[in-house]
């Protein structure tokens, strides 16, 4: 009651407001309280609200008066053109950041449906962390020691026993993979430097190396991975020190390198005496394989290797980490402390307790049960009813299905018409470095309501059909 009765006084003010002059003074919370028959609470939760818009000042022992930066019309900004000239920032916000309205079938999240997440145990941690003494002191530049051990111990398990293992002093945690990606990318290309990238792959990746003013130099990837003979080339016509890449359920394919690639993509970059940038955000969604990180079959320093937790514990707990060995390691921990000087040691406390949990690892079983009953869900559907799309290959883990249209659609016209007939998709173009070859979608299957999945297919092969 409280609250539509706020929502109606901040209507009724806010009319008030914009036919008053600016600096009047509006009637004292009594008076409103007497005129609008409701609490002192309920009027000044609606003076809160238009305070927040910028529409009223609240002077505390004063009273609240109409705001003087009203807003008459629209700004001219024009003259910052000329000062800021080219940028690197994208223009928009990419389609995996968006936001569904409600009601609608959302497929184009990069995120897991809150369902899949370990809500239990997030929250417990969170309290404890908020108890313990992360929640008032500065962590190490490098991380908390603790977490540091258990990522080196992670890749240390899959390390064979004739090479020497990551240790703590390897590890530097990230408040997120995305911040680690630029960090990298300057450290090891540098502006106008030139970086080997898969193509298609993760748009924040894309996104990071424009930012920095790296030369992005696409190399074409499938199914089983990178074409070896393309990546022999790059390296050879272009001298770049560095390729990134997604061993593992990359983003947006789903695909997964087979051993034998591994294999030649180590010898490709020791024989170049370059590094691999190995990106496992994915560590964590294996359906019908595990992650296999390439970065514990080298000991040399060739393979820079990162690790996110934020897709698998929480949005809200954005904890990565990398690791790497020699004079890199250095550089790049100066290059973070620039950017962030620490990761937030609540974060940090919460991520390490959950991950440390018994929970945790029945928690990681039930979710590849839960991905794959998604997956399949959504490739039957597609498979069913939209004839004319294609699915080249059904990902072995991951949280996305890479799904081609004909050459024929545009693309952009195809993505507005499916949200306005209620589905969300993302358009393939934003993961290709270059051209795009051809007209792709990246459907997100571990997103809300699968029961919704038939009902998208539907959508899509209505939008094509519109189209013809």
């Amino acid at each position: 009651m409280v609250d539509s009765s706020s929502a109606r006084i901040e209507r009724e003010l806010q009319r008030w407001v914009a036919s008053a002059s600016p600096g009047e003074r509006l009637p004292s919370t009594r008076q409103l309280t007497a005129r609008y028959g409701a609490s002192p609470v309920t009027v000044q939760s609606a003076l809160r609200s238009l305070a927040a818009r910028g529409l009223v000042e609240t002077r505390p022992g004063v009273g609240a008066f109409v705001s003087a930066a009203r807003s008459v019309g629209p700004r001219d900004y024009s003259w910052q053109t000329g000062v800021l000239r080219s940028g690197t920032t994208a223009a928009q916000t990419p389609a995996a950041l968006r936001s569904a309205r409600a009601g609608a079938i959302a497929l184009h999240s990069g995120y897991p449906d809150r369902e899949l997440l370990p809500e239990r145990l997030v929250r417990t941690a969170l309290t404890r962390a908020a108890r313990s003494d992360a929640a008032l002191g500065r962590p190490e530049p490098e991380g908390m020691a603790s977490l540091r051990t258990w990522f080196a111990a992670e890749l240390a398990s899959q390390t064979p026993a004739h090479l020497t293992a990551p240790a703590m002093r390897d590890v530097i945690v990230l408040p997120g993979s995305q911040l680690g990606l630029g960090a990298l990318f300057r450290s090891i290309a540098g502006p106008g430097g030139a970086l080997l990238i898969e193509s298609p792959t993760y748009w924040g990746a894309i996104i990071a190396a424009r930012q920095v003013g790296v030369t992005l130099v696409p190399v074409p990837a499938g199914p089983q991975g990178p074409d070896l003979d393309a990546l022999e080339r790059a390296f050879a016509e272009t001298g770049a020190r560095a390729f990134y890449a997604q061993p593992n359920y990359a983003n947006p394919t789903g695909a997964q390198w087979n051993p034998s690639t591994g294999s030649d993509v180590l010898e490709i970059v020791r024989r170049h005496r370059a590094f691999l940038i190995e990106d496992d955000w994915a560590h964590d969604f294996g359906i019908d394989t595990d992650a296999t990180a390439l970065a514990a079959r080298d000991d040399s320093g060739h393979v820079v290797y990162l690790r996110s937790l934020t897709k698998s514990i929480s949005p809200g707990i954005r904890v990565a980490a990398v690791i790497a060995r020699g004079p890199l390691h250095t550089r790049l921990l100066g290059e973070l402390q620039a950017q962030s000087m620490y990761v937030s040691g609540l974060l940090q406390a919460a991520a390490f307790d959950i991950v440390t949990q018994p929970g945790w690892q029945t928690h990681r079983r039930a979710l590849r049960k839960m991905l794959r009953a998604r997956r399949d869900l959504l490739v039957d559907a597609v498979t069913t009813h939209v004839p004319d799309a294609t699915i080249s290959a059904v990902p072995p883990g991951g949280l996305n299905l890479w799904v081609r249209l004909p050459d024929g659609v545009d693309l952009d016209r195809f993505v507005k018409d499916t949200e306005s007939r209620g589905l969300v998709i993302a358009g393939g173009d934003q993961w290709f470095p270059a051209e795009p070859t051809g007209r792709y979608l990246r459907l997100n299957f571990a997103g809300p309501d699968p029961a919704a999945y038939d009902d998208a297919a539907v959508i899509l092969a209505e939008s094509l059909a519109a189209q013809r």
